[in-house]
């Protein structure tokens, strides 16, 4: 049947096919009026697009240590990469629905413990092998390994068993999760030849653009891989210039140097949208800026002293003067209204000098600098969140001594390693996946090495929990014990906010990441 699908949506895409008679035969195919309707959109979409051209994108996040192996993307640059080579089993849409990639349709028993991909046929990696369900499996194999140091880990930790049977792709769950699929969107998941044991950071994967150039924290040139199963992708090449500096990569764009930007600066996105030739996407969504403590290191070990730094941060004060309104206050948790089952009654933590200094005092702090590592590659206006930070905590007797770290090695040096330091989320679609990538005790990418068992097994029940309202109740139960007990303070939640040149047409908001979710390079295309 995908084949008579992918059939009927060349012809649509090419024009051959009306709207009318296309979802008349989908239907014959026993499709869904819905997703029918969704299939005729996005052919409809390609065939209106201008096939060709150079594109250029100038981000930030790029350094000298970065790799093409999924499992370790940590910044822009990276995410970025993957992107352009590489493609998971499903994607999540703009409006929060799974998306077919190289899984055609996702199927489970009805107590969703164990879930079925049924396989793309006829995809061809970029060095010409068909790819397999064995190539698949081996790719969440890797991912599942601990030496992998995979991203996804904290979210694959409760896979029980997967196996391959013809086109089907099968994985069951220790424990039933409801949003399984989600978790399989991750951007590190991408599925590569014999899932990257052989060569992880080769950049061969299936997706539309194949790797010419690899030239960590410089540049990375992409061309069009002729033989690309889908239908996106317009672009003949697509180049990612690192620029780290949020000056530079403005004016790159200015100049016409780069097509697109991420990371835009809110004091300055007000005065680039009037400038000619340029537009500025703001999008409202999951991600965060933060500062991150390890539960498990001096003086971070104290409840009593993260509570007295969670009370010594202005919240409000940063929206102003460093998002200037493009986002909105925190809470000290990662999930706001923007995720499903969202807790809205959960109180809001305010800046409370008074109660800044009775935690202080009641942590037996010495009086010792605190030191905050920060960079400007942190996030837009790191720095300056910092010392305003500073200052707050000033007030209530707490000293905070602000260290300056160099861009490149930031995400490799500091991030994750040392004990007290800025840094940003772009998010999860659900609360299950950003809670298991980042607060689950044995997640890799858990920065506040949080280790509260209460929590984990509220996050265990979560997931087997398929009464949406008990789910919502364990998670709001969940986002207590982070926001009291645990290493993050959350100030605000960002704006992705993208400079996009006129040139360019077909942009979409999502609420999901930066760049259209990093889809620009197959969505849009020259005007």
């Amino acid at each position: 049947m995908q084949d008579q699908l992918d059939y009927l949506a060349k012809r649509a895409s090419a024009g051959k096919l009306s709207r009318r008679d296309f979802m008349g035969k989908a239907s014959a195919l026993g499709v869904s009026a819905a997703a029918a309707s969704t299939m005729f959109a996005t052919a409809a979409k390609a065939a209106s697009h201008k096939k060709g051209g150079d594109l250029k994108i100038g981000s930030t996040g790029g350094e000298s240590t970065n790799s093409l192996d999924p499992a370790t993307y940590a910044s822009q640059v990276p995410y970025h990469n993957g992107r352009q080579f590489g493609d998971t089993l499903v994607e999540v849409s703009p409006t929060g629905e799974i998306e077919p990639r190289l899984a055609t349709s996702v199927e489970s028993t009805p107590d969703a413990k164990t879930w079925m991909f049924k396989l793309r046929q006829g995809v061809e990696f970029h060095n010409g092998k068909t790819m397999t369900g064995e190539d698949v499996m081996k790719t969440m194999e890797r991912h599942s390994n601990e030496d992998s140091k995979s991203g996804a880990l904290g979210v694959m930790k409760n896979i029980e068993s997967m196996k391959v049977e013809g086109d089907t792709f099968s994985v069951t769950l220790k424990n039933a999760n409801a949003d399984l699929p989600y978790l399989m969107a991750d951007y590190h998941l991408i599925v590569q030849p014999n899932g990257g044991m052989d060569d992880p950071a080769a950049g061969i994967g299936t997706g539309p653009y194949k790797v010419e150039v690899d030239e960590p924290g410089v540049r990375h040139m992409y061309s069009k891989f002729a033989n690309y199963w889908g239908d996106d992708g317009h672009f003949d090449s697509v180049e990612i210039l690192a620029i780290n500096d949020a000056t530079a990569r403005t004016a790159a764009l200015q100049s016409g140097q780069v097509h697109l930007i991420n990371r835009l600066e809110p004091k300055i996105a007000g005065l680039l949208a009037r400038a000619p030739g340029v537009s500025v996407q703001s999008t409202p969504g999951r991600g965060h800026y933060v500062f991150i403590m390890h539960t498990n290191t001096a003086p971070f070990d104290s409840t009593e002293l993260r509570l007295a730094l969670k009370y010594a941060i202005n919240r409000e004060e940063m929206v102003e003067k460093i998002l200037r309104g493009y986002g909105s206050v925190g809470n000290d948790m990662p999930i706001n209204a923007a995720y499903p089952l969202f807790d809205s009654s959960i109180p809001q933590r305010m800046y409370d000098v008074d109660k800044a200094k009775e935690h202080y005092a009641k942590s037996g702090h010495d009086g010792s600098p605190i030191i905050l590592r920060t960079a400007d590659g942190a996030f837009p206006g790191a720095v300056e969140a910092a010392q305003l930070f500073q200052q707050s905590a000033a007030a209530a007797g707490i000293p905070l001594e602000i260290k300056r770290e160099p861009n490149d090695g930031y995400w490799s040096e500091v991030w994750n390693k040392q004990p007290f330091c800025a840094s940003y989320w772009g998010g999860r679609p659900v609360q299950d996946q950003m809670y298991s990538t980042a607060y689950l005790s044995s997640a890799d990418w858990n920065d506040t090495k949080f280790n509260n068992p209460e929590f984990d097994a509220k996050l265990l029940a979560a997931k087997a929990e398929l009464d949406l309202e008990k789910r919502k109740a364990l998670y709001s139960e969940m986002g207590h014990i982070v926001r009291d007990e645990g290493g993050l303070i959350c100030p605000m939640f960002n704006d992705f906010i993208d400079g996009v040149s006129d040139k360019l047409v077909g942009w979409e908001t999502d609420p999901n990441g930066e760049l259209m979710n990093g889809q620009v390079t197959r969505k849009l295309s020259f005007a």
